[in-house]
């Protein structure tokens, strides 16, 4: 069976009975979590396809990963019983973006990522996400990331779009158009 089926069956399971239930808010942040933390450490993922652990130790290793400020709420501990149960704790990443792509277009929240080439005030972070939230009618989660190598300016990811603005990216195209010129002389 194709991996992104079993994640999206999943997942919508999860959204409904999160729903029914009115956990919803919780049980995504605990995805979002467990999320982070399947795609930060190698060791985790390795950990859920070693056949030699058990069930039990499996759980309580996803419920560490999972817990925000605590433990997990029991509609998620029960969700993940289900599937260690089911043995498919090889696809919780994928069901977890799923789950978390579900919510997010459930409740129009939309994802931005701004790059700069030095850290920019929490202020004026909160500025342009309440501008990106006017402009798409949505909320945005904005994540904000230092990278020196654009050498100036910044760039935006926000949903599919993205608005490039930075030194570096300004000065490839200068040098595409010298040399696209002299082609023509020559």
């Amino acid at each position: 069976m194709d991996i992104g089926i079993i994640a999206t069956r999943y997942a919508k399971a999860l959204m409904q009975f999160a729903a029914n239930s009115g956990q919803e808010e919780q049980i995504y942040r605990q995805a979002s979590c467990l999320s982070q933390q399947l795609e930060r450490h190698k060791e985790l993922r390795e950990a859920l396809d070693n056949p030699i652990l058990s069930l039990r130790e499996k759980y309580q290793l996803l419920c560490q990963a999972s817990s925000v400020g605590g433990n997990v709420t029991h509609e998620y501990s029960r969700f993940l019983t289900l599937v260690l149960r089911n043995k498919r704790e090889s696809f919780l990443r994928f069901i977890c973006l799923s789950f978390l792509t579900l919510y997010k277009r459930a409740h129009r929240i939309g994802s931005g990522r701004l790059t700069t080439a030095t850290p920019i005030s929490p202020e004026m972070t909160e500025r342009i996400r309440q501008a990106a939230s006017a402009i798409t009618h949505s909320t945005i989660e904005l994540a904000t990331e230092v990278n020196p190598a654009i050498e100036g300016g910044f760039v935006f990811d926000i949903n599919d779009y993205r608005l490039d603005a930075s030194v570096a990216t300004q000065l490839k195209r200068v040098q595409q158009q010298f040399i696209d010129k002299n082609r023509r002389i020559v």
